[in-house]
């Protein structure tokens, strides 16, 4: 008697039991002596089932625990053409990849856009509780008819629609791995980190959206993102933006008298932040240094308060 392969889920990783005949999946395989099988990273859920089918190996797909959905916007509107645009790089790329825009450039509706096209259950993930409750907000504008929940700050829903802080989304990548075929990924630059990452590797998630306006990380590790998320497929700069979706602005200089007191302030704060910046090989005369301060500030108490003292 020929029994079928079947693949199945387990804490973050897949399980392919009994082998299948050929060779084809033995590039995604390690052999886990624990439980006498074969496991695979759950990030190759889509390749592994890619190339069984493209060599006709039969296989039981238990692993996947995500459906499709019927998304009915009650909130459309008309897509600017970068977001038209970025949606087909994106579908080109076969429904992985990063988007890079500006502030204000729309990466919400994007998303929007997305999970239309995708039809299935989905993951967001967004690193502050406020971008939790934005995102809560709009999808609920957008997709009345759908269940929309959140996991972090208090709350554990299970619906097929999931907005996740980052810390909650790696505490329970394990169990929720297998629950959403889209995952997107806001302010995806914080992705590639040794705690954060276990989110897209123990997704079977086979579509896949970064969203940032600033991508690139001190440490390097945003060319991780290549392999958690998929390649950079669509980046628009401000200045491409500007006057059409973007207001266009100017820089005008303001000059305010400071009393001894507010003095001796202003200095002990700047001598804080600029002691960061030292540190840190910063230098704010550039929109990338700007971007470095922020992405750095973000990564200690030390940047923290350096933040704090420059924003006041």
């Amino acid at each position: 008697m020929v029994i079928t392969p079947k693949l199945t889920f387990d804490r973050g990783t897949l399980i392919l039991h009994p082998p299948p005949h050929g060779n084809v999946w033995i590039d995604y395989a390690v052999w886990d002596d624990r439980v006498e099988k074969f496991r695979v990273p759950a990030i190759k859920y889509r390749p592994l089932l890619e190339a069984l089918q493209a060599s006709k190996t039969e296989v039981t797909d238990d692993a996947k625990d995500f459906y499709p959905i019927d998304l009915v916007a009650s909130l459309e509107m008309e897509p600017y053409i970068h977001q038209t645009e970025a949606l087909a790089a994106w579908k080109l790329a076969a429904g992985q990849g990063v988007v890079v825009l500006p502030t204000a450039a729309g990466k919400t509706y994007l998303a929007q856009m997305v999970m239309q096209v995708a039809s299935c259950t989905t993951l967001i993930v967004v690193p502050t509780l406020d971008l939790m409750h934005q995102w809560y907000a709009h999808l609920l504008a957008a997709f009345p008819d759908a269940e929309v929940g959140l996991l972090g700050g208090g709350s554990r829903d299970k619906t097929p629609i999931l907005i996740a802080s980052y810390d909650s989304a790696a505490i329970y990548a394990e169990s929720i791995g297998n629950k959403y075929g889209l995952i997107i990924f806001d302010e995806c630059h914080h992705l590639p980190t040794d705690f954060n990452r276990v989110i897209a590797e123990y997704s079977i998630a086979p579509y896949r959206l970064g969203l940032s306006a600033t991508l690139e990380r001190t440490d390097g590790k945003h060319a991780d993102l290549n392999i958690l998320v998929g390649k950079e497929v669509y980046h628009k700069k401000a200045e491409n933006l500007l006057g059409k979706v973007l207001a266009d602005y100017e820089i005008l200089t303001i000059k305010v008298s400071l009393s001894k007191l507010e003095w001796k302030k202003y200095n002990q704060l700047i001598q804080v932040r600029n002691d960061f910046l030292k540190e840190s090989k910063i230098f704010l005369g550039s929109i990338k240094g700007w971007q470095k301060f922020v992405q750095m500030s973000a990564q200690s108490q030390t940047g923290r308060r350096a933040m704090l003292a420059h924003r006041e």
